[in-house]
């Protein structure tokens, strides 16, 4: 099953980001053990080479092509043990729109 995967990705501190991009890692190996396909396009498109988050164009380019993916998933899983990002209230705001079931989840709890 297609999922678009959901958690935080940028941090106030250098730090924040890596802590998050390790946690969306996790996410991705608790979707792929549930046996889901899931898009995790935060990890995929900000790869060195590919699209620069702190620049506004390719941040949206980004969030675009993300949400490009909701028209071939079955569903939304959203990751909240760090938080709900602002990014990922406009995934989940797109999802909404799109009639894409939503599923929210914690790894820690």
């Amino acid at each position: 099953m297609i999922v678009i995967l959901e958690s935080p990705f940028a941090g106030k501190k250098p730090a924040d980001t890596k802590a998050n991009k390790s946690y969306a890692r996790r996410c991705m190996r608790d979707s792929l053990l549930r046996g889901e396909a899931p898009m995790v396009s935060h990890l995929l498109y900000t790869q060195a080479g590919v699209l620069d988050d702190e620049v506004p164009a390719e941040r949206k380019m980004g969030i675009k092509a993300g949400h490009a993916w909701l028209r071939v998933a079955r569903k939304s899983v959203v990751y909240m043990d760090r938080g709900v990002s602002h990014g990922m209230s406009i995934g989940i705001e797109a999802a909404n729109k799109l009639g894409v079931q939503i599923e929210y989840r914690f790894l820690d709890k």
